[in-house]
This record gives structure tokens, C-alpha cells and sequence, in this order.
């Protein structure tokens, strides 16, 4: 059974209205002027990288298409913007049978990108594409933000499993998409249960302080602890003395004990001293897994330190530090005419303040150096040169608006890391740089 259709509360009914009414008011304008069937090109990108990042993520491209497929107009939302008086009765019944008959291309989720990558490209009428920026930037936006921070984190670990448990941090329905993004980006797993129920990621939990608190003496917690999930759970040891709860835990639960959790205090002091500790008891393959507050810096300076795995809670589900990627969604190209056979003609903003964008139905690919490895990414309006053909970086995910096809997460999860393994090694530091590969023009 894939869970991902089981669906939850979390799905809503219709996504018609995550949207801003001036999409919906240029809807009528255009409609009036008779504009609003032209044939157009919407393109994603951003003009450039988080401060000091070296390269972004693609995340949410899957949530986009349940997104476009349940943009739908019901009787409820149309009852809410007659009321209100959001557009007129033309446009309301226009809106009554929308639903999205064009095509998508975009890069496949989990792929890397740069400065000006059409990460995303929607091509229909002017009235059916429109409608789609705000949905379309709020869930790209946020998801390659957490996926971002997640895939740095990742790199610091330098293989260490890494636990999402953010949930209480974030509104109640972000979390779930950012332990999904999270999991793209090379988490291993997630403390939220309806991200676990929604999308099949491995969940994994055991005990807050609150439980150790609830009993007369710590040792108390620990065996019921041990009594109910079994030898190979994981002990929460900072909640007095962490030398103490040590040696308490393994008393209780033998050299079988799963886990300690640390959770306070100077980790990298207090790691190396609980695994000498773990050591001298016999309890050698106790792992230890670090909390508290931890983002991609405060990972890698506990790579010397003898940790297991982490669990990163704030600094994740807020996209350490930039929480958007600043995506926008452009009108790039549009037909002269409502005519289906007239040509597209480029189209751009030309304003000052480094908000200019460039016009045309563009391509992306990759270029490699004998190496295999990237060395920059080429985007162009024309003709894809030859050598460029097989490199090519932007796929096909709806037609005529039906959705190709839906991926699983895992084979997501594994792009990103290939995708990440083609790039340069300076990719994965974390000091500040420009992107490690530049974004040409042609």
C-alpha cells in the first residue's frame, strides 16, 4: 500500500484559494480585454542563492502536482468570493470548470540548482497559469528551503543518521512538509507521525524529560522504560547527573541498551565522556544520540566526537537561517494573439534593483568536465547544442493537465544524493562562497 493515498487532514479539499487575490483580479481584467486566453510561459527561478550557500534543492515538486490537481473552484469557494465581492459573475463562472489544461516541465525533484535555473516551467493560457504563482512559490519556496538546510546538515554528518523533530516548532502543517523536504535532503528520519502516515518516511521516539519527571526516582523511569520498549531503547541520561543516569541505564537495560540521548551541556565534552563511560561498563555498542539545538555548523563541530546520530529540531523546520529560497514565478514568453497557432513571442521585466529578469522559453543543462563532474550550468532560449542534448536537465510532469507521474520519496531521496555527488567537492563546505558552479547564459 503506497500511504501517500491515504491522504489526511492535512490534504484540503481544494487549493484554489492559497492563492492572492490580485491573481484572481487580473483573471478579470484579462478576461474583459480578451487577452486572457493567450498562450504564455511561467517559469520559476531565483535570481540568486541564500547568503553563502553553494547550491539549492529542489523540494516539493510532488506536493505542486497534488496542488495543480486539486486547484478547483467549489461551489464554497465560489460562494466566498461572490460574497465578498472578489470578482465579478463572468469571472466566477469562468472559474466554475477551471481546471489546469496546460503543461509543466521542471527540474526532477532533488536535483541541485543555481542562479536562474527554470526550476519549474508552466505553459497554458495566461488565465489557467496565472492562478498557480502563489501555490506553486509557497510550497516550492518552503520545501527547498528545509531541503537545503537539510542536505548541508547531511554533509556535516558525514554519515551519521539524522533525525527530524521539528514538529513543535512549526505550524502544525508545515511540519509534515518540512519532514518530507527533510527526508529528500538526507534525513533518515522523522519524530512526526503524520509525516510518517502521510508519505512513508520511518518514524522513530521514545521519551521527553516529562517521563523520567513523572517518577519517584530515575532509575524508576528507566525500567518501565525498558519494561515496555525493550532493551534497545533509547534513554534520555541528561535529566540530573548524565555520570549517574549512565551508569543507572545500563544497570537497568544491560549492554543491550539501544541508545543514550544527550540533550544538554557541552556535547562534545559530555559525548566523549558517556562513551568512555558506555565502554568501561561493557555497554560498546550503546550508540549516543545528541540533541539540543543543533544546525550544520554545531553538526560538524562534533565530528571528532564519538556520536551516533542527531536530532535537529528548530534550525531545520526554519531552513538554518533563510526559510525561503526567494523563488518568484515569471511570465516569460506569451503568444500575440488568443490564436493557438501564434507564435510566442519573449517577454521580461526590465526595472533596476536587480529585479530584471530574462525573457523566453528557456532551457537547462548541465555541463560536466572530463571528469564527470559539473562545472556549470548552461541555460539558453534557442537551439540546445549538441554537446549539451544528453545533458539536458528540465522533465516533462504534466500534459495537457494530466500528471505523468508520481515518484517515490526514496528515489528522490537517492537523486539528490547522486545529484550532490556530481558537483564539486567545495559543494559541502560550509564557509561562506559564491554558488560552486556558475550559471551561464547562451
Amino acid at each position: 500500500m503506497n500511504t501517500a493515498d491515504l491522504g489526511l487532514p492535512v490534504d484540503v479539499p481544494s487549493t484554489a484559494l492559497f492563492t492572492d487575490q490580485y491573481e484572481l483580479t487580473m483573471l478579470q481584467a484579462a478576461l474583459a480585454a480578451g487577452t486572457a486566453e493567450r498562450r504564455s510561459v511561467f517559469e520559476v527561478f531565483t535570481r540568486r542563492l541564500p547568503e553563502g550557500r553553494r547550491y539549492g534543492v529542489v523540494a516539493g515538486t510532488g506536493r505542486v502536482l497534488d496542488a495543480v490537481e486539486n486547484f478547483r473552484f467549489d461551489a464554497d469557494v465560489l460562494g466566498f468570493l461572490r460574497e465578498n465581492a472578489i470578482v465579478d459573475e463572468p469571472t466566477l463562472k469562468w472559474l466554475a470548470s477551471y481546471r489546469f489544461g496546460g503543461d509543466i516541465w521542471g527540474y526532477p525533484e532533488g536535483e541541485v540548482y543555481f542562479p536562474g535555473s527554470p526550476i519549474l516551467r508552466v505553459e497554458g493560457s495566461f488565465a489557467e497559469c496565472v492562478l498557480l504563482e502563489t501555490v506553486i512559490l509557497s510550497i516550492l519556496n518552503h520545501d527547498s528551503a528545509i531541503a537545503a538546510a537539510a542536505s548541508r546538515m547531511a554533509s556535516a554528518a558525514g554519515g551519521r543518521p539524522l533525525i527530524e523533530m521539528g514538529a513543535r516548532r512549526t505550524h502544525e502543517l508545515a511540519a509534515v512538509a518540512a519532514s518530507r523536504a527533510a527526508y529528500v535532503g538526507g534525513f533518515a528520519t522523522t519524530s512526526d507521525l503524520a509525516a510518517g502516515f502521510r508519505y512513508g518516511i520511518p518514524t522513530v521516539g521514545t521519551s521527553a524529560h516529562a517521563f523520567t519527571l513523572l517518577h519517584d526516582r530515575e532509575r524508576d523511569a528507566f525500567q518501565a522504560q525498558v519494561n515496555s520498549l525493550g532493551r534497545g531503547t533509547t534513554l534520555l541520561v541528561d535529566t540530573y547527573d548524565v555520570s549517574e543516569a549512565v551508569r543507572m541505564a545500563v544497570e537497568v537495560a544491560g549492554p543491550e541498551l539501544g541508545a543514550v540521548r544527550i540533550d544538554s551541556g557541552d556535547l562534545l565534552l559530555v559525548a566523549h565522556r558517556v562513551r568512555q563511560q558506555l565502554d568501561e561498563l561493557g555497554a560498546r555498542d550503546t550508540r549516543i544520540i545528541v540533541t539540543s539545538d543543533l544546525d550544520e555548523y554545531a553538526i560538524a563541530s562534533l565530528a571528532a566526537a564519538p556520536v551516533d546520530a542527531y536530532g535537529v529540531g528548530t534550525q531545520l523546520v526554519t531552513g538554518s537561517g533563510h526559510p525561503t529560497c526567494s523563488m518568484v514565478y515569471k511570465l516569460v514568453a506569451r503568444a500575440e494573439s488568443a490564436d493557438p497557432k501564434a507564435p510566442l513571442e519573449a517577454v521580461a521585466k526590465r526595472s533596476t534593483g536587480g529585479k530584471t529578469s530574462i525573457g523566453g522559453r528557456k532551457w537547462a543543462a548541465r555541463r560536466l568536465d572530463e571528469r564527470g563532474v559539473a562545472e556549470a550550468e548552461v541555460i539558453g532560449t534557442g537551439a540546445v547544442p549538441a554537446a549539451l542534448a544528453d545533458r539536458q536537465l528540465l522533465v516533462e510532469l504534466v500534459k495537457g493537465g494530466q500528471v505523468l507521474s508520481r515518484e517515490p520519496l526514496d528515489a528522490v531521496r537517492d537523486r539528490h544524493a547522486a545529484s550532490l555527488a556530481n558537483l564539486p567537492l567545495s559543494a559541502t563546505q560550509l564557509s561562506r562562497g559564491e554558488p560552486v558552479i556558475p550559471t551561464e547564459y547562451i
